[in-house]
């Protein structure tokens, strides 16, 4: 098969076709070079340029100030969720956490393994179908650190503001909406992102981080785990996920030629809007899983009327070029994951079929 089909994946998901053809293009041979960027070291000139050149266009997509520093690591946010305490989180301290998804609650796991955690709120009891209110919240002025995630994958729900702590630094997982809309990263301590969903392929970790929290690691981590080591290296203390940050360095590229960050955030907002219009017009045949409040413009999660139709829909719209739209077993029905690259075409395609799906079957 050559012809694509619409990439309705949570993860690794759709990326920009201008960034596949480049890609495609040089991958013998980068221009000037004589060879693939799979090929060359990291402690070239060529991937000098590279890195240097993802860096200053992901600080000039999200105005990242001076303070902050752009690290490109390895580990997913899976890692994050253990180097965020181990650097941030001293003895003695705690940090408080947002229970809002599956993806919160594994960082909540993990962060328990170095120190001691707080939920600060939890919609678990609700099926994590709703963010919680600021009412439900008990945040520690003292907190080492205040953790959330602001996109849930699973649920697909999504805060549409960062919760105010009065100074206490602000820690996000935000794998699954980086950059998918303007973001006052000034407001934040930390910042971490598996790339494979807004950002390139999986293996590379975007890592955000204030200049004055790098004082916190204390001595004795493992040296691949201290924040300090990534940030005086420039993320090269070892071998980097060479082609991870080329392809990241494309999409940044990419993204800026969409009109930056406000217009993505536009674009997307019109395209979760077409889909969940489609849901709230179907008489309820479709009911979403996310309160309307709450609901995620990258992962749009539904149900039918009853699991046999969930399967049927599946497959018949698989049939018809549209793939990954199964929702995750802890929540079931289907999730339409539209990130940044998904194209408009693709929302057309989907709300098509939905409408005449439900018009059979409704």
């Amino acid at each position: 098969m050559t012809a694509r089909i619409y990439n309705f994946s949570s993860g690794p998901a759709v990326l920009p076709e201008p960034v596949l053809a480049e890609a495609q293009r040089d991958l013998m041979a980068l221009p000037g070079v004589g060879m693939s960027v799979l090929e060359i070291s990291h402690r070239s000139k060529p991937f000098d340029a590279i890195i240097a050149a993802a860096e200053a266009d992901l600080r000039e997509l999200a105005a990242i100030p001076a303070s902050h520093r752009i690290l490109f690591l390895q580990g997913g946010a899976s890692l994050q969720f253990s180097m965020v305490p181990m650097n941030l989180l001293p003895h003695g301290a705690s940090a408080d956490y947002f229970l809002t998804g599956t993806w919160s609650k594994k960082a909540i796991e993990e962060a328990r393994k170095v120190g001691a955690v707080s939920v600060a709120a939890s919609t678990e009891a609700d099926n994590f179908s709703r963010l919680p209110e600021p009412a439900e919240w008990t945040l520690d002025p003292r907190a080492a650190y205040v953790h959330f995630t602001p996109n849930e994958t699973i649920a697909g729900i999504e805060w549409q503001r960062e919760p105010e702590t009065a100074g206490v630094p602000l820690v996000a997982d935000c794998s699954s909406d980086i950059f998918s809309r303007p973001i006052d990263v000034a407001k934040y301590g930390v910042i971490y992102a598996g790339a494979q969903k807004n950002l390139g392929p999986s293996g590379v970790t975007l890592v955000i981080i204030r200049d004055d929290l790098l004082a916190r690691s204390p001595k004795g981590l493992p040296t691949m785990l201290d924040y300090n080591t990534q940030a005086k290296e420039k993320s090269l203390y070892n071998t980097p996920p060479v082609f991870g940050i080329y392809i990241l360095g494309l999409v940044a590229k990419w993204m800026r030629a969409q009109g930056g960050l406000a217009a993505i955030g536009k674009a997307n907002a019109a395209k979760a809007a077409q889909v969940y219009g489609a849901i709230d017009g179907s008489g309820g045949f479709y009911r979403g899983h996310a309160a309307a409040g709450s609901r995620s413009n990258m992962n749009i999660t539904f149900r039918l009327p009853s699991e046999p139709l969930e399967k049927q829909f599946v497959a018949e719209a698989t049939a018809q070029g549209m793939d990954g739209l199964a929702g995750h077993r802890s929540v079931g029905g289907i999730r339409a994951s539209i990130y940044n690259a998904f194209p408009v075409a693709g929302i057309d395609a989907l709300v098509g079929f939905m409408t005449e799906f439900a018009r059979k079957h409704g």
